[in-house]
């Protein structure tokens, strides 16, 4: 073979070798998951969590069957307290020693109407750049269009997925106790307090809950307030801007009604009870109803297996179309580090939590109430919240930030009524609530 024949061939050799390439997946960039799930490089993904034993132990799980599908990844959690996740999170982003992080829903972020405020941890590390924008990844399709709006953007950019949420707003009620006195379960105020005057004149109390520990009380009572405010973004706004006052005239009969709550419904002796103990007492079958958040559900369970009770949005309009909804906050989500080294691997970990069925894994396993619209809420609660879950709305304290130099009562909480309290008059305590927050509204001007 002559060397110009040689030479030629060697170029044609080449040139196919040069089409090959071009025309891999790599190197069109048609690959269909990102890079680190091929193989190749060893990646250590570093994950943070925060400590809750359901959820670590799906964790641990889900990582293992992680790590066997992806061998290059080794896969370290690290678990710390609740408390603790807001600082840890700041110092490990900031020292560029994590990558994808348990971070909890959004809220009390600072609005422009607000004077003078804080802004909370979550917008502070989105503004400093350390939150990676997920906006256009395709898991997002997963979730509801809601709960990545309310629980994870900022500025119109997505920066978390939410896992759960939590309803804070119901009232357990039981059921055989409403069936043997013919009563209806309530819809409307008026109905509610009509059941309890007919338990209470058949020696039943109405209703219990963790009076000595105070918030329960409150938190009980939150139901009442998104039924006199449906729109509990609106209302904090109105707060803000004079519009809504604590005494004016709606107000003044939401406090009228949070007595007649705390005073009147409540069993006697209810402000003795510790919060954790209140969940058997209602099940023990001698209580009527129990307001409170859907997390005491499973204590419910515990406590007496075979006891039948429901769930409801706590009635506290006198108009039933105000009362067919559910106010509550979003719990964990995941985020990943903007500076992370390990992008491919943490869009990977994030797609296949994502995964349908592995996050239907997820909330059978910790008992969250969904953010994936196909999800089933395979509990006993579930088939309660369900009818009204697109009526969710989150609730009053995760968008309040109060105004520097508000006075201690500057809050709509129940527990200020006796005997939870050292108030007996609506109108006095109104005046003194709105004259507490006007005192941080005037130091702000």
């Amino acid at each position: 073979m002559s060397k110009k024949m040689f030479s030629f061939l060697s170029l044609l050799v080449a040139f196919a070798i040069l089409l090959a390439a071009c025309s891999s997946p790599a190197a069109t960039g048609s690959q269909t998951e990102p890079a680190a799930a091929a193989g190749g490089d060893k990646v250590t993904l570093r994950v943070l969590v925060h400590q809750n034993p359901p959820m670590v132990a799906f964790m641990e799980t889900f990582n293992q069957k992680f790590q066997e599908k992806h061998p290059n990844i080794t896969v370290d959690m690290s678990v710390v307290n609740a408390n603790d996740l807001s600082t840890v999170s700041q110092t490990r982003l900031s020292a560029n020693d994590i990558d994808v992080l348990d971070i909890f829903g959004f809220a009390n972020g600072a609005q422009p109407y607000m004077k003078m405020v804080d802004s909370p941890n979550w917008q502070q590390l989105i503004e400093a750049g350390l939150l990676m924008d997920l906006t256009g990844q395709d898991f997002l399709k997963n979730y509801d269009e809601n709960a990545i709006k309310d629980a994870g953007s900022y500025n119109g950019k997505v920066y978390s997925i939410n896992l759960g949420r939590v309803i804070y707003s119901g009232i357990y009620y039981n059921k055989q106790l409403f069936e043997e006195n013919k009563i209806a379960v309530p819809t409307t105020w008026p109905e509610l307090a009509a059941a309890c005057e007919t338990f209470k004149a058949n020696n039943i109390p109405c209703m219990t809950a963790g009076g000595k520990d105070g918030w329960p009380i409150f938190v009980g009572a939150y139901g009442l307030i998104g039924a006199m405010y449906p729109d509990q973004a609106a209302l904090v706004e109105g707060l803000w801007n004079g519009t809504i006052k604590w005494n004016d005239a709606k107000s003044l009969e939401m406090w009228t009604k949070m007595q007649v709550y705390a005073r009147d419904m409540m069993e006697e002796g209810a402000s003795g009870i510790a919060g954790d103990a209140a969940p058997g007492r209602f099940a023990s079958g001698a209580v009527a109803m129990f307001p409170g958040g859907s997390w005491y559900a499973p204590a419910i369970e515990a406590a007496q297996p075979a006891f039948d009770w429901g769930y409801i949005p706590f009635p506290g309009s006198d108009t039933a179309a105000d009362n067919q909804y559910w106010f509550g906050k979003y719990d964990q989500g995941w985020a990943i580090a903007s500076n992370t080294p390990n992008k491919d691997a943490s869009v990977l970990y994030l797609k296949e939590f994502s995964d349908p069925a592995n996050y239907q894994a997820f909330v059978d396993a910790v008992g969250f109430i969904p953010t994936q619209p196909t999800a089933k809420l395979n509990t006993k609660i579930g088939a309660d919240i369900a009818p009204f879950l697109g009526n969710f709305r989150v609730g009053y304290e995760q968008y309040w930030i109060a105004p520097k130099g508000a006075g201690q009562f500057a809050n709509p909480w129940a527990s200020y009524f006796k005997p939870f309290g050292t108030d007996d008059d609506p109108k006095v305590l109104a005046d003194k609530v709105q004259a507490d927050l006007q005192a941080g509204l005037d130091a702000v001007k």
